[in-house]
């Protein structure tokens, strides 16, 4: 249970967010709203998408007369839960929402059966035919490796028993469109809410994007590519990892650099080793043993031990959102780390780790192309 000044910690955070979003945007009509703006009244118009309300449309909520919950509610009738999920069956997509704009998505919440990472999410800004978002869903609510792990971050939680909830601002002008893919060979059942804003979006707002990437294993000393490619002017906010060690000893030596705006063999900005860059020190390791923690910001949220027999693997998932400290760019941006561990004599090894990556950034369309999501066998993790 947190503490009173852990508690205070987190409302100064939200308050100081609040603070930073709103003093930097200009035509504020509802969209940026925290702490410390929300007595300021709006014309805003609020909509909510669900398996009750498929289109959002007001006064349009509970009057499913068939759906996942039809026989439960039976001798109830329509606006008793008819229709509380959808059900994907294998190698189908789904359109979780589509949403004529302007306006912005400002709270999702789901929680999807299956293996997560073989649910695909994908968002879709102004009519665009590729996506701005392309992750599995474990992943890009910082749970990467399958099993339940909490987070307490401004942007992201994930509560009991699988709660999935994202806060991160999603505007668009004209259009969104959001789907998930089920690559898995049964159906799965996901229960959903997607909460938005219509409103005018200020001509400085950039898009939300967020790319998945996998190697495993790495090849020998070579770094690992968290983002790349990416061309437009726009700023990076933030990196989650699940990371599979395949050494043993200390994994994360590794500096994180991020190349921007013409950069050639070396960075910008280069950071000074793995448990740095998610604000932690001296290998997560209090009294011999890795800790997780969470907060606003970072957090090493899931720290999955071996068992000594078939769970045989050490397994980390962190997070680092760049909310106070955005790495901005005007051209280009490529973001990479390494993978280092010790070697008996006091040098560095270089890691040959199952790696994977959410890199989750703002910028002006059109994006460039991502990298095709590995078929399914390359994506599993058991």
């Amino acid at each position: 249970m947190a503490t009173t000044r852990q508690l205070i910690g987190i409302v100064l955070a939200l308050l100081c967010s609040a603070a930073l979003v709103f003093g930097q945007s200009s035509g504020f009509d509802g969209l940026h709203m925290g702490l410390s703006t929300l007595s300021r009244l709006s014309h805003a118009k609020t909509r909510s998408i669900s398996p009750e309300n498929f289109t959002g449309e007001k006064g349009k909520g509970g009057m499913a007369t068939e759906g996942t919950g039809s026989r439960a509610a039976r001798g109830l009738g329509q606006g008793w839960k008819v229709s509380p999920s959808v059900r994907i069956d294998s190698g189908t997509t789904f359109t979780l929402a589509e949403i004529t704009g302007p306006g912005a998505i400002q709270h999702i919440w789901m929680t999807p059966t299956g293996k997560w990472r073989f649910s695909i999410l994908r968002f879709y800004w102004d009519g665009e035919k590729e996506p701005s978002v392309e992750v599995p869903v474990g992943d890009f609510f910082a749970n990467g490796w399958g099993s339940f792990a909490g987070i307490k971050s401004l942007p992201v939680c994930v509560n009991p028993g699988s709660a999935f909830n994202c806060y991160w601002e999603m505007p668009f002008r004209k259009s969104c469109r959001i789907t998930m893919e089920n690559l898995d060979d049964k159906s799965m059942v996901l229960y959903y809410q997607i909460d938005y804003t219509l409103t005018e979006i200020p001509a400085e707002m950039a898009y939300f994007h967020a790319q998945f990437r996998r190697t495993n294993p790495l090849p020998f000393k070579s770094d690992y590519t968290i983002l790349d490619g990416v061309k437009g002017w726009g700023h990076y906010i933030g990196t989650y990892l699940a990371w599979g060690v395949n050494n043993n000893g200390w994994w994360g030596e590794g500096e994180i650099k991020f190349f921007m705006d013409g950069d050639g063999k070396f960075p910008t900005i280069c950071g000074t080793g793995t448990e740095d860059y998610f604000c932690g020190s001296y290998n997560f390791d209090r009294e011999g043993r890795y800790q997780e923690f969470n907060s606003p910001y970072s957090g090493l949220a899931q720290v999955i031990r071996p068992d000594g027999t078939y769970s045989s693997q050490q397994r980390f998932g962190l997070y680092r959102w760049h909310i106070m400290d955005p790495i901005r760019f005007e051209k280009d941006l490529r973001v990479t780390i390494q993978a280092l561990g010790w070697r008996g004599d006091g040098r560095y090894l270089p890691l040959q780790d199952d790696i994977a990556s959410v890199a989750y950034w703002y910028q002006t369309e059109p994006h460039a192309a991502f990298p095709e999501v590995p078929p399914r066998d390359y994506l599993e993790v058991q």
